[in-house]
């Protein structure tokens, strides 16, 4: 019998997040992805509910409103600016910008948009206002060791490469 998703378990998975409205993919993650259930969940709590019970092999899809978890958005936290305003390092759609408020609290923001003039920079999570499905792939699911407890996860996680697969560059 094989062992199912509960606390103290070690799981492995891989995910898709698709975008309900338009059917685009808007993230995945190819590399597994390991966790202790129940000690480091690293995924939205709806979706570690879902993967109670789940055993290796299993496929699930979990609908997820990015509004209830992330809010609705927020206009106020997008901004316009010229980009020679714009440090040469931000310049980039998908760069990721830590910005201090007044009061000393940070935000990320992402660089949405770019064009010759200006750079746009956007607050908001990139799921608010969305309806999104997680796909989840449950790739391995066993006692988690002492060891991981202690560390919160996997130890020594890297990809399981074939060496002659790999190529210079």
């Amino acid at each position: 019998m094989s062992e199912t998703i509960q606390g103290g378990k070690f799981v492995e998975l891989t995910y898709k997040v698709t975008d309900r409205k338009s059917g685009h993919v808007l993230t995945c993650v190819e590399f597994p992805l390991g966790y202790i259930h129940g000690h480091n969940e690293i995924l939205a709590p709806s979706v570690h509910k879902e993967l109670e019970g789940k055993s290796a092999g299993d496929v699930i899809e979990v609908p997820i409103d990015g509004n209830r978890i992330f809010g609705p958005r927020d206009e106020s936290l997008v901004f316009t600016d010229r980009i020679e305003n714009v440090p040469e390092e931000y310049r980039q759609v998908g760069t990721s910008i830590l910005m201090e408020n007044d009061q000393g609290r940070t935000r990320s923001f992402l660089v949405t948009r770019m064009d010759d003039e200006t750079l746009t920079v956007d607050g908001n999570n990139p799921l608010c206002g969305r309806e999104v499905a997680f796909r989840l792939e449950i790739l391995t699911v066993r006692d988690a060791t002492d060891e991981e407890m202690k560390a919160g996860g996997p130890i020594g996680a890297g990809p399981s490469i074939d060496p002659s697969l790999m190529r210079a560059v």
